[in-house]
Formats: structure tokens, sequence, C-alpha cells
């Protein structure tokens, strides 16, 4: 009987670490089932967590205890786990140059606005937060369904940019 693989590691990565990529790091963790780890950071965390994205995550069900801002330095230092994708979900980190991650991890871009940035109403702030969770939700459960261990680099480079290029409506990869 074959041992069970580890799950894989995942790290989103974008400049403040309080929305976006707070968000797919509670939905991998959530929905990944045991089969993926999810990570976050940022390359200028904020000094906490956005309270719109704890209290949506809160609403969804989802766990927020243990979630926080932290840098992308933690995740390229010794002793951090090792990364099998690292995907950067806004445009300031997909600009920057990210730190050489030990094992060489599959990387893609998965940009959306940041919902931090949203002006306007409450209701259009609020907005702006549910669109981000949403076409992420809909991003990662794509990425999850793939099926990893019939695909060779090449072909999971194709398809994990793909994802990241397609519009916020659900899909089949």
């Amino acid at each position: 009987m074959p041992a069970p693989r580890k799950p894989f590691n995942v790290l989103f990565l974008c400049t403040g670490n309080s929305a976006r990529s707070i968000f797919a790091e509670a939905i991998v963790n959530r929905d990944g089932r045991g089969a993926f780890k999810g990570y976050s950071a940022g390359s200028m965390p904020k000094s906490a967590v956005n309270p719109r994205t704890v209290a949506l995550l809160s609403k969804l069900g989802y766990p927020v205890e243990g979630l926080r801002s932290k840098s992308w330095d933690e995740f390229a230092a010794p002793g951090a786990p090792p990364l099998d994708f690292v995907f950067t979900v806004c445009d300031d980190a997909a600009g920057e140059v990210c730190p050489a991650w030990p094992g060489h991890p599959m990387t893609a871009h998965w940009g959306i606005p940041d919902p931090a940035a949203a002006t306007g109403s409450d209701a259009e702030i609020a907005l702006a937060f549910s669109e981000a969770y949403r076409v992420l939700n809909n991003r990662i459960t794509l990425f999850m369904t793939l099926p990893l261990a019939s695909l060779d680099r090449l072909s999971l480079q194709h398809k994990v940019d793909q994802i990241g290029r397609a519009s916020a409506e659900p899909e089949t990869a």
C-alpha cells in the first residue's frame, strides 16, 4: 500500500497580506480537505488582517483564529514548509522581485483588485470584499480539482496560468 501523499503546500502572496492572500489561505485550508495546506504572506505586511476580511470569513463559516499578516521572508527562511505552489494575487506583488523559494515551486499570477483599497459607501466596500473572495474561491476550486498526479510540469504550469487569466465565472480547467 503506497504511503499517503503529503499535502501540497500553497503560498499566496500579496503586498499587505491583509485581504486577498488571507482569503486564499482560508479557502485552501478549509476546502483543501487535507490534500492542500494554504499559507499567505506579503512583501510589506500590514500590522493586522483587515477587519472586513475577518468579518466576511467568519460570516462564511471559516475558522479565523490564527490568521495573521506576515512577511514572505518567513517562507524563504530555513525551516519553512517546502512549497509546491506560489501564487501572487495582486499586481504589486507580481511586479516585485520575490525571494528565491527553496525547491523551485510552481508559480503563477492570479491578480485581482484589492478590496482594501476600495472606496465608496459601506455597501460598495463590502461588495469589493465579497467579489475578491468569490473570484479567489472560484480559481482555487478550479486549481484543487486539477488532476495534479497526471499532469507533467509544463501542462500543469499552463493550467495554473490559465486559471489566473480566467474570468470570474466558474469554468472547467
